[in-house]
This record gives C-alpha cells, sequence and structure tokens, in this order.
C-alpha cells in the first residue's frame, strides 16, 4: 500500500513539472517561481528519504524483536536446569555454559566453561532440561569438551533402554540422521514389539551414564536387510542447534 502511494504521488509530481515546463516555453510571460519549482524537485527526493528511515525503523524493530526472543529462549533454558537441579538427588549438578562451537564440527562437540577445578572427569553425563546431550570427553583445568551424541563417531555409544509394557528393551544409541533430525538406535531384538511414541531412556548399563536419564520418544523402526536386527528411530526435544547452558552430573562423594 506505501509503495502503490508513493507511485502516484511521484507520477503527479512529474505530471506537474511537465506541464509547468511545457507552458514556460510556449508562453514567454509565464515562468515558474523558483521556490515553487524547488519544491516540486526536491519533493521525490524528500520521499525517497522517508521511505528509507520507514525502512530502517522496520529492520531496527526487526532486529531487536530476534534479540528480545534469543533472551526469552536462554531464560527458558536456565529456569529449565534450576527445575531440573531439584529432581537430581544421587548427584551433584554443575551448571556450564557454553563457550565456543566449532562449525566445522557443529553436531559433534561444544566447550563449556567448566574443568577440573569445577570437579569434572571424562565421561560424565551432559543433560539439558530436554534429557540427554552428551559426555564430558576432554577435560582441562577451567573448561572441558563436551561429546554430543549426534556425534559422527562409531565409538560414540550410549546404552538405552526403550520403554515396553512392564519391560525395557536394551539397545545402542549410535548415530544421527541430520537429514530428519532423528537419533539411531541399532541392535534392537526383531522380535520386539515397539510402537511409535514409545519413550527411550539411558539403561544404566555400561556405568557411564545414569539410568533413567529421558533421550526421546521412538519415530520410525526399520528392520535390517537381513531380518536379524531392527534400528529405532528416536525423536529428541532438544534443538542441538541451539544449546546455551547444560548441566553436568557429577556423582555425590
Amino acid at each position: 500500500m506505501k509503495i502503490k502511494k508513493y507511485l502516484i504521488t511521484i507520477t503527479l509530481t512529474l505530471i506537474i513539472m511537465f506541464t509547468l515546463l511545457i507552458t514556460s516555453l510556449y508562453l514567454t510571460d509565464t515562468t515558474i517561481p523558483e521556490d515553487i519549482l524547488k519544491t516540486i524537485t526536491m519533493f521525490p527526493t524528500k520521499l525517497t528519504l522517508k521511505e528509507k528511515r520507514s525502512h530502517t525503523q522496520d529492520e531496527s524493530y526487526l532486529i531487536q524483536k530476534n534479540i528480545n526472543e534469543t533472551l526469552v529462549n536462554e531464560v527458558d533454558e536456565l529456569k529449565g536446569l534450576l527445575d531440573l537441579n531439584k529432581t537430581l538427588t544421587e548427584y551433584t549438578p554443575v551448571n556450564a555454559t557454553i563457550t565456543s562451537r566449532n562449525k566445522s564440527y557443529w553436531f559433534n562437540t561444544l566447550n563449556i566453561d567448566k574443568g577440573r577445578k569445577d570437579g569434572l572427569k571424562k565421561d560424565m553425563a551432559v543433560i539439558t532440561k530436554n534429557g540427554l546431550i552428551g559426555k564430558i570427553s576432554k577435560v582441562y583445568s577451567s573448561y572441558s569438551e563436551v561429546k554430543l551424541i549426534t556425534a559422527d563417531d562409531t565409538n560414540n555409544k550410549v546404552s538405552v533402554a526403550i520403554k515396553n509394557n512392564d519391560r525395557d528393551i536394551y539397545a545402542i544409541l549410535n548415530g544421527y540422521d541430520h537429514k530428519n533430525n532423528l537419533l539411531k538406535v541399532i541392535w534392537v531384538d526383531k522380535d520386539a514389539a515397539i510402537e511409535k511414541n514409545t519413550v527411550v531412556t539411558t539403561s544404566g548399563l555400561g556405568e557411564l551414564f545414569p539410568a533413567g536419564i529421558y533421550i526421546g520418544t521412538v519415530e520410525k523402526i526399520e528392520s535390517d536387510k537381513y531380518n536379524l536386527s531392527k534400528t529405532i528411530y528416536i525423536k529428541t526435544t532438544q534443538d542441538f542447534n541451539n544449546i546455551h547452558y547444560v548441566t553436568v552430573l557429577k556423582e555425590k562423594k
């Protein structure tokens, strides 16, 4: 609508200018007052500047809106961690902030601002309010590296429990489907009756991760080409593109 009004105004201005100029050429006693001519010629420029100011204001509004939304998301993350800390009774939660993340290995690792001086050790579980995201892979004096469960690493395995009615079905989480944003669980018993939306948690086997940490829900089930086992794809509520704060689970002494 603004553009339409602008074009109409410009068109009318040009018509007036053209009419006055033609009149001055053929009527010798007719002249265009200098102040009127200046106003006419400057009018399109003023309109252009006004449009530019309006466009700049719109851009500023969008930038501020994005900043506000980011702050709201970060506050929600912090609230989630505080609520999470209240439920962790067997572990001492160490809250940490993400300090850096390599774009080339975005889904593999990230660094946090807590390290050896904070009591962190290799293989400690790292979680958010949405569940397990990884484990401590390297520890330094004042910071640590976290290996994410989405990492492209065949050695990065997590023992999981698929909640199936009155019993747990055990399998291994190992892999990530980047295209569909789904975690991959392999070596599932081919005869196991598993339904979509079934909850998947850590099993506690292997002594790396505590039992019962939420991972996600079953989204898709496939049999391997030899029909020896099933592969399950897990939908997680964690946005792995947008992590700012995490909690490391440190065993109580």
